[in-house]
């Protein structure tokens, strides 16, 4: 019983509800043309990369360009709508994406091959390179995160700085055990469950995250559970990792390890954010954020 009643404790951290600024964009099935505005400032279009039409928002006339990356069926507009919104348009250009199989960027399905991780990082980089970007910086959260520490590795003369939060370089076998608890939708807060069924309808919902729970397992049978740990001394760009404490699915260690493996890279610690630290704390987070990129 005490077992259960802990497990029950974890799966209620994990599907906590996001603060209203993480609801999904409308659904799929209401798209509109391939190219809108979303108010005065930011916009929405589609440029075909790497053989799928990939959806994007972008925002902001500075020199500095910067790609924002979401975690597991994430979206621009779901992930980082208080970073659109408030970062310094001056300063920056910002870009956020949503990966092949996610957000406006189906189709095509979602699936997670061995290699997905690098494929999205060669997606991430070909539509910053397609977008006429020559150098950017990469702002990765959760599994955006692990796309940009290999994006970051294997493209360094494009990389000019890093921001990660969230994100592991390998998978253990506690974190099998946080994955499953957020296998079956159905057990997730309604609050949280259903911008996701209004943006992908309930089936491609569910389906989606039991693949992704099985995507991200699969590294757990590799040597160490490595997904990229063999990348991090090729990271050369100054490297900024942020981890909320209270993080229920990401454990501190992983944030640790980052920093030790990543040559002068730098770890900020959120005593009180969670895995969603950046729109909980989006004020606080888009301020040490734009510290670091403006730092020369």
């Amino acid at each position: 019983m005490a077992r259960q009643a802990a497990g029950g404790a974890l799966l209620r951290r994990l599907l906590a509800p996001r603060p209203p600024a993480a609801r999904g964009p409308p659904p799929l099935q209401l798209r509109g043309p391939a190219a809108a505005s979303y108010g005065t400032s930011i916009t929405s279009a589609k440029i075909k990369v790497n053989g799928v039409h990939l959806h994007y928002q972008q925002t902001g006339q500075g020199d500095h360009a910067v790609l924002l990356l979401p975690g597991m069926l994430g979206s621009s507009q779901s992930d980082f709508g208080p970073q659109l919104k408030s970062m310094n348009k001056q300063l920056f250009t910002i870009v956020a994406w949503d990966p092949r199989g996610y957000g406006h960027s189906i189709p095509p399905v979602r699936d997670f091959p061995p290699d997905f991780f690098e494929r999205d990082a060669r997606d991430a980089v070909d539509l910053m390179q397609a977008l006429k970007f020559k150098k950017f910086s990469l702002l990765g959260w959760s599994d955006g995160g692990i796309t940009a520490l290999i994006a970051a590795a294997k493209h360094p003369a494009l990389i000019y700085k890093l921001v990660v939060w969230g994100a592991n370089a390998v998978v253990t076998q506690e974190d099998l055990k946080l994955y499953n608890a957020i296998r079956d939708v159905s057990k997730w807060s309604e609050k949280v469950r259903k911008p996701m069924e209004e943006m992908y309808g309930h089936e491609y919902f569910a389906k989606t995250c039991e693949a992704w729970v099985d995507g991200i397992s699969q590294f757990a049978d590799k040597a160490d559970g490595n997904i990229c740990q063999h990348l991090l001394p090729h990271i050369k760009c100054p490297t900024f990792i942020i981890h909320g404490g209270k993080d229920p699915l990401v454990p501190q260690f992983h944030a640790e390890y980052l920093h030790k493996h990543i040559k002068e890279s730098r770890l900020f610690l959120m005593p009180e954010g969670k895995h969603n630290l950046h729109l909980r704390f989006a004020e606080e987070f888009n301020k040490v954020v734009e510290n670091f990129l403006r730092q020369t």
